[in-house]
């Protein structure tokens, strides 16, 4: 095996294959609102809401300080604090305005309420208004690895992340056991963060695709809406697992192997010898009897009318 293999498994087989943005991100699939990894971990991403703590009394800023202490002290784990700013979206509220100024039956009013909408989508674009929003990733990863890759083996798999049939088949096989123990883990959080006074919410899994859709696209989310994601065609891992299987048993079916030919070849020759054999057992032994008596009987007659001829000649 060379060198480049055991550093990069893999890596000549990437050359030939068509290359995806998906090959190089670590995310398998997106389901029951958990992000699942290539390498079987799952995260769980909590949205939280801030405080102003300038405006907090003395009392409360303390009583926060030790709540949100107590928390960190009471984590086993390690955890990821995200916080994002973006662009205010205000797409569906100009919508909404929009849809209000439509049912207006003044024209007036109806004029009014069109320019006011115009107005605020103007003040947003012009004055580059953001927001923040806070998330906190739970993490789980599988264990039992007894050797774990060295760092160069590492480096090239968050480079580009391989993802085989059985990796597939062992993740769906670890999901359950890993969902149980991360919900432990995030009634940890939960509990801990909603004693500091935050508001706690688990994205589900069609806000947790939105969220890698607007940080891995920010410039095209803005014109590019990602709405009806149900309609969206991604294949999950149980339909690739069945179309991987189905193509298997398509590959055994015509390309079987050698000992499975000779046996079906042996088992159809035992077949068809009791039918060949049959017809040969049943008519000929009853039938050659009756045909040699008639012949014999024949000829003696003859070799009688002969002797007598004979005798009278005499």
């Amino acid at each position: 095996m060379a060198k480049t293999d055991k550093i990069a498994p893999g890596k000549k087989e990437r050359k030939n294959s068509n290359q995806s943005t998906q090959n190089y991100l670590r995310i398998s699939e997106i389901r029951d609102n958990l992000v699942v990894l290539k390498n079987g971990g799952i995260r769980a991403i909590l949205k939280t809401t801030s405080l102003n703590f300038n405006l907090k009394s003395e009392e409360e800023q303390n009583s926060i300080i030790f709540s949100y202490q107590g928390f960190i002290n009471s984590l086993e784990f390690p955890v990821q604090i995200l916080i994002r700013s973006k662009k205010l979206d205000i797409d569906d509220y100009i919508e909404q305005v929009k849809g209000l100024g439509d049912k207006q039956e003044n024209k007036l009013l109806q004029e009014q309420t069109y320019e006011y909408a115009q107005y605020i989508k103007r003040l947003v674009e012009y004055a580059d208004i953001m927001e923040k929003e806070f998330y906190v990733i739970v993490p789980y990863d599988p264990g039992g690895s007894n050797e774990g890759p060295n760092k160069f083996q590492s480096f090239f798999q968050r480079i580009a992340p391989k993802d085989s049939y059985g990796d597939i088949k062992t993740r769906r096989s670890q999901f359950s056991t890993l969902k149980r123990a991360l919900d432990q883990r995030l009634t940890v959080v939960k509990g801990g963060l909603e004693g500091c006074g935050l508001k706690v919410k688990q994205l589900e899994t069609l806000e947790i695709i939105e969220l890698y859709y607007n940080t891995y696209n920010p410039e095209s989310s803005q014109t590019q809406k990602l709405k009806e994601t149900d309609k969206i065609a991604v294949e999950t891992d149980e339909e690739l697992i069945e179309r991987e299987e189905s193509t298997q048993k398509e590959a055994k079916k015509a390309f079987p192997a050698k000992g499975t030919e000779k046996k079906e070849e042996a088992e159809e020759s035992t077949e068809k010898t009791p039918e060949a054999n049959a017809p040969t057992t049943e008519t000929p032994t009853a039938e050659t009897p009756a045909t040699a008596t008639p012949t014999a009987e024949k000829s003696s007659e003859k070799s009688g009318i002969e002797n007598e001829t004979l005798q009278k000649t005499a």
